[in-house]
This record gives structure tokens, C-alpha cells and sequence, in this order.
């Protein structure tokens, strides 16, 4: 699903996708509030796998629709397609539930990319954004740390989902199986109180539980 205002770009996605084996758009919507009465009203099994959002739309923002997305279609991810570069858009929209963010200015194949790797169960940043909130993370002082500690195994495995790698990559890599990686990841999460990759390697860095020189 695609929420976007501006009919132009949402043309030129919608092209794009149609081109992707693998991604088919089965609806689109140009303001929050129709997206929203459009999910409130479908099954489980219609609801989207992902929705593309946009966060500057006319009356309800895309960053007010997130908690009213995961209410009403709790099993779709949703990846941010925006302008804005700005910190407290990226941090927010993450630490609110989106699994992935990407500017407009991505490339189409950058953005069905970040598409393939959310449905891979990973997390997706444009190249841009990731190494722009490293740096403000890495500039900003450390948080007090979290009252549960990670285990050795959980903080290798949140530094390869910082490095950007999915969980069957994390799991190849350990040399582990898919539900052991999925088991630390789960625990992670609780530990950190944040519900998804990006939020547990933002406050990976926050609480200076990963190093920010490598």
C-alpha cells in the first residue's frame, strides 16, 4: 500500500513497482485518513505486507497515522518515503514502529531494495540517513544504560543488525540457526524496551552499549 499526496511521485512508484517481479502495489491512497478507513475495514489476510508513507500529508501526518496503522493492520511493516531529512522525523518515525526510511531523493532501486530487506525480516535506511544518525548518535552523550545487560551473544548480535544485516545473515554469520538469532533479537528488544531493529541499535548507541568509533 501507498500512502503520498503528491500524485506525480505516486505515479512514478507505482511504475516502478509494476516493473518488480516481486512487488505488487494493490492500493494507493493520497491522504492518511482514507488509508486508514481502508485497513480498518479489511481481514487479516488483506491487509498490506508493507506500507510506503509518506509524512507530510494533508491532515493527518504520516508520523500521527503510524500507531493508528499498527493498530489497525498490526502485521504490515511500514517504510517511511519523505523529504525530510530532519533528526527528529527519523528518530521519531523509528522509535514509533517504521521499519524502514527513505528519502524521496532514493534511487528506485535503492527504495525496492529496502522493500525486499524489510520483508526479509531486516530493517532498511537510505544510505544517507544511516550514516547521518550515526554521526548524531555518536555526538550525543550517553544515556544512562539499560537496568537489564545484554549477554555477549545478544550484543553481537545487535552490532551486525547496526552493520545492517538481516536475521538470516546474522545467522550465517554466528553460525547459528534463524530461531536462535530470532530468540536474542526478541530478548533484545524487551531488554531495551524498543519494538524493532532500528530503535534497539539507536539506543545501542544512546545508552553507549555499542561503540561509536569502529
Amino acid at each position: 500500500m501507498l500512502v503520498e499526496d503528491h500524485a506525480g511521485y505516486r505515479e512514478a512508484i507505482s511504475l516502478a513497482l509494476k516493473r518488480t517481479n516481486d512487488i505488487e502495489l494493490t492500493s494507493q491512497f493520497g491522504t492518511a485518513e482514507i488509508a486508514l478507513r481502508e485497513l480498518q475495514g479489511r481481514s487479516i489476510g488483506r491487509q498490506p505486507d508493507i506500507v510506503l508513507l509518506d509524512l507530510s500529508l494533508p491532515g493527518m501526518s504520516g508520523l500521527e497515522a503510524i500507531p493508528w496503522i499498527k493498530q489497525y493492520s498490526p502485521k504490515s511493516n511500514i517504510m517511511i518515503l519523505s523529504q525530510s531529512d530532519a533528526e527528529s522525523d527519523i528518530l521519531k518515525a523509528i522509535s514509533l514502529g517504521a521499519t524502514g526510511y527513505f528519502l524521496k531523493s532514493a534511487t528506485v532501486k535503492q527504495i525496492t531494495d529496502g522493500i525486499q530487506t524489510v520483508m526479509s525480516g531486516g530493517a532498511s535506511l537510505d544510505p544517507k540517513l544511516a550514516k547521518f544518525i550515526f554521526e548524531t548518535l555518536k555526538s550525543q552523550k550517553p544515556q544512562t544504560a539499560p537496568s537489564k545487560s545484554l549477554s555477549n551473544r545478544e550484543l553481537e548480535i545487535l552490532t551486525l543488525l547496526g552493520d545492517g544485516l538481516i536475521k538470516k545473515e546474522i545467522a550465517e554469520r554466528l553460525n547459528i540457526s534463524i530461531t536462535t538469532v530470532a530468540y536474542h533479537v526478541k530478548h533484545i528488544y524487551e531488554k531495551l524496551d524498543v519494538i524493532n531493529a532500528p530503535a534497539a541499535v539507536s539506543q545501542g548507541y544512546k545508552t553507549g552499549i555499542l561503540p561509536t568509533e569502529k
